[in-house]
């Protein structure tokens, strides 16, 4: 499942501490599974239903979210076992030390054998280690994976993951379709009023904005939240996307791929950044957007559009049923708001998220296990088969929801989730632990939005008529390029979230740009810029 961040997080430097497991690092990859295939499936191909030939049982770090707790007692584990005969020993973690239990249990060689809830590229930390498994060697082991890869052309994004030795280490969520969440969210009375139309560019955005500005001098139209711990953190990446960078704000990537060049550019440095700042600058200097909004958090972001302070917001799909309208609800009964989609921008009109979600690590240890090629069906199956994906989603038929004859599938009565049946008196995640991010995520289309409102799927539906955002190629680097990257990254950042206030706030003239960039180079954006290329070079003359 989608997280509300939906952020491609970096590399953490903590965690490459993690680099001497003993005993590992011996590539057993094309080893004879012999020995290791007890209660695996003779026979074990694309939709079939996975069935252990003997009870097993498998260790897993699980992710524990406060919002539905983890119960021994939930429908999900017993209804689990009882069709593919596994049965899983949880090793729950809270979801606020997440990542750093996972570091220690993996540095201290004890690790549960399944280790999901893993963004790329985290599991680089582990892969000189031998501490985590090349799972790509083992994909003759997952039918499903391996067809859904085929089937919906994603081995660019999959050759994304792979690392110097080219090889993957992470098994990511596949969609079939992108699922672009956020965007800008409008008041749509106020576009009635004016008789303006729901803005298709950024360029259209503007127009509204001065549009409405014009029509109510007082109110800054654009005052935005989700700017936390970045300022501005998901406007400065949507306008990245659009300007055909890799990510900027909350999702910030140092390097953003330039095709037409066939090389790797510092994305703080770029003339689609540069151009991104003047726009930026030009909203607050006509006063269209509030400044505040870089230092805002999101409570009075909200208050400032429930009370008609501002009519446009950054927004996704939960916010604007959990938040806007009931907001607005009690202040403002008439107003109506919605998402508008994806604003295009230089880049032209494309879907912008990725086809790629968080994934699983294998632990190294696991691939001695008599259960081995049992373990792998087994995860197959339940993250990647059409029938694993909707047991993970959807739970029981007949017990937590019902299937039409057209395949529609629609919650009992009794149970809830989302709001969909608010009288509801069972939760599908906190009562029965179905809809659980550890296991719910990617999918078809259909299965994907089967959760989304009709307004929602017709967001999706522009989207997905828009074609998919290129991925960057591979560029893995050597433990001791990553070790000295990591130590030129925070600085780099850290200078480029400074300056790009400054530049957006006028309080730095964009005519000093060239300086700026000069200063980049004082903080090693050059030698980081030398080690992505030459790396990207090294993995294309090896692996092509």
């Amino acid at each position: 499942m989608v997280q509300l961040s939906r952020r491609n997080l970096l590399f953490a430097a903590g965690a490459a501490a993690v680099v001497s497991m003993a005993g590992c690092g011996d590539d057993k990859g094309k080893k004879d599974l012999a020995d290791n295939r007890v209660g695996a499936m003779d026979k074990y191909g694309v939709g079939d239903q996975f069935k252990a030939t003997t009870a097993v049982s498998f260790s897993m770090l699980y992710n524990n979210h406060p919002n539905y707790p983890l119960k021994d007692d939930w429908l999900f584990w017993s209804e689990l076992s009882k069709r593919t005969g596994v049965k899983i020993e949880p090793v729950a973690v809270p979801l606020s030390d997440y990542e750093q239990k996972r570091s220690v249990l993996i540095g201290a060689g004890d690790a549960p054998f399944i280790i999901p809830k893993t963004y790329h590229p985290q599991e680089e930390a582990y892969v000189s280690s031998g501490a985590v498994l090349p799972v790509s060697d083992y994909l003759d082991l997952m039918p499903n994976f391996k067809d859904r890869i085929e089937k919906w052309n994603l081995k660019p994004e999959i050759d994304s993951l792979r690392q110097e030795d080219g090889k993957f280490y992470l098994l990511p969520g596949l969609h079939e379709k992108p699922w672009q969440d956020y965007t800008l969210a409008v008041r749509m009375d106020i576009l009635e009023q004016l008789k303006i139309p729901v803005p298709e560019t950024w360029d259209d955005v503007y127009n509204m904005l001065k549009a409405m500005k014009a029509a109510y001098p007082d109110v800054y139209p654009f005052s935005d939240r989700f700017g936390k711990p970045n300022p501005a953190g998901n406007l400065l990446n949507m306008l990245a996307l659009a300007y055909g960078l890799q990510g900027a704000g909350w999702n910030f990537q140092h390097t953003s791929w330039d095709a037409n060049a066939k090389k790797f550019v510092y994305t703080g440095a770029s003339e689609q950044y540069k151009a991104m700042l003047e726009f930026l600058h030009k909203l607050v200097d006509e006063k269209l957007l509030d400044p505040e909004t870089f230092t805002q958090d999101d409570d009075q972001a909200r208050q400032k559009l429930a009370s008609g302070k501002s009519f446009v917001i950054s927004a996704n799909a939960q916010s604007i049923v959990n938040d806007y309208r009931p907001d607005m609800a009690k202040s403002l009964p008439n107003a109506k708001i919605a998402k508008i989609p994806f604003p295009v921008g230089p880049a032209g009109p494309v879907n912008p998220a990725p086809r790629l979600e968080n994934g699983i690590m294998i632990s190294s240890k696991a691939r001695d296990s008599k259960n081995f090629v049992a373990m792998m069906q087994f995860i197959d199956w339940l993250w990647y088969s059409d029938a694993g994906q909707e047991f993970a989603r959807w739970g029981v038929e007949g017990t937590t929801f019902t299937k039409d004859a057209s395949g529609t599938r629609t919650l009992t009565p009794d149970v809830d989730v989302l709001g969909l049946n608010p009288k509801g008196t069972k939760h599908l995640q906190k009562d029965f632990g179905f809809y659980n991010g550890i296991f719910a995520y990617g999918g078809h289309v259909e299965l994907v939005q089967s959760f989304f409102s009709e307004e929602e799927k017709e967001f999706q539906k522009v989207l997905n008529a828009r074609p998919n955002v290129a991925v960057a190629p591979p560029h893995p680097l050597s433990d001791a390029e990553r070790e000295q990257v990591t130590l030129w990254e925070t600085p780099l950042k850290d200078f480029v979230y400074a300056n790009t206030l400054k530049f957006i706030l006028g309080q730095r003239p964009i005519s000093e740009w060239d300086a700026y960039v000069t200063e980049l180079n004082g903080k090693n954006m050059g030698s980081y810029l030398d080690v992505v290329n030459k790396s990207y070079e090294r993995y294309q003359q090896k692996h092509g």
